[in-house]
């Protein structure tokens, strides 16, 4: 049976399927006839309707003459999924951006974000993340929100995991500074990110007022590295909630945002310091 509502690992899965495809100077009619199958398993096999096996992987990938073994071996692991996340729980009770962003997150090797107005996600206290929350427009009920900020928080556990992600997290001054819940819970907050950026697997740079521009300034970006380069993906915040971006060119583009970005940022050290003397003020 195909899938109704495939999830957005399982869509890229098919899209990185049908560009395997492409890249071969194939269309969908020729893929079919040499696999022999009917042309729309092929089209709904790369719209993430249909699932598919290992074997069908291989053999897709030998037809279209594709000989990078480790990013076969990635698509693979991705057709070999069949657990749910415990995101899952939430399908139809939050918006779909918000499970894609934590599966997202729970595959990722390395994460790295840019933040010019709110502090991660990943790094929140509840008090800050149900502060936040509550400036939506229109205002949340008391069951959305409690059940995004559930959410929120159950996000934070990628950072505990025994293979848990490299995080690099860049974040602007105001961000810093919006008391987001007043003074005591900002911090409070400001205490819980100093506390983070002593893990092994974070650091935890701050872009200062005195750096001027940046590329980007304006946006959330968060970059998630899949296991091979052709996997890794940008989510953004947008009006409508959370986008996803997977075509190289972009892909690109915002690495070299980020990487621009970091340059201008303080050291992990000093942003500790800065941190410090912003929280002293509160």
């Amino acid at each position: 049976m195909p899938r109704t509502a495939p999830t957005a690992r399982q869509r890229r899965l098919g899209t990185e399927l049908r560009k395997m495809r492409e890249h071969a100077g194939m269309n969908v009619a020729q893929a079919a006839q040499q696999l022999g199958v009917d042309r729309t398993r092929i089209s709904n096999t790369e719209a993430g309707r249909f699932g598919v096996s290992e074997e069908r992987v291989r053999a897709l990938a030998a037809i279209y003459s594709c000989g990078d073994t480790a990013y076969i071996d990635a698509l693979v692991d991705m057709a070999l999924e069949r657990v749910q996340g415990w995101w899952e729980e939430y399908h139809g009770k939050l918006p779909a951006g918000a499970l894609d962003l934590a599966e997202l997150e729970h595959h990722a090797v390395s994460l790295r974000s840019m933040q010019p107005m709110h502090i991660p996600g990943l790094l929140q206290t509840e008090d800050y993340a149900k502060a936040v929350f509550s400036t939506a427009v229109p205002d949340l009920t008391a069951v959305e929100l409690r059940r995004r900020l559930s959410h929120r928080l159950r996000r934070r556990d990628v950072l505990d995991r025994d293979d848990a992600p490299e995080c690099t997290f860049l974040v602007h001054e105001a961000a810093l500074r919006m008391q987001f819940g007043g003074a005591k819970v900002a911090r409070g907050q400001l205490g819980h990110l100093l506390e983070a950026s002593e893990r092994d697997n974070v650091a935890v740079r701050v872009i200062p007022f005195s750096a001027g521009g940046f590329p980007g300034a304006g946006a959330s970006v968060l970059y998630a590295a899949g296991p091979v380069p052709q996997l890794d993906t940008v989510q953004l915040d947008v009006a409508t909630g959370v986008a996803l971006v997977d075509a190289e060119t972009l892909v690109t583009n915002y690495w070299q945002v980020l990487e621009r970005t970091q340059g201008l940022s303080l050291s992990p050290e000093d942003t500790r310091d800065f941190v410090r003397a912003i929280a002293e003020q509160l």
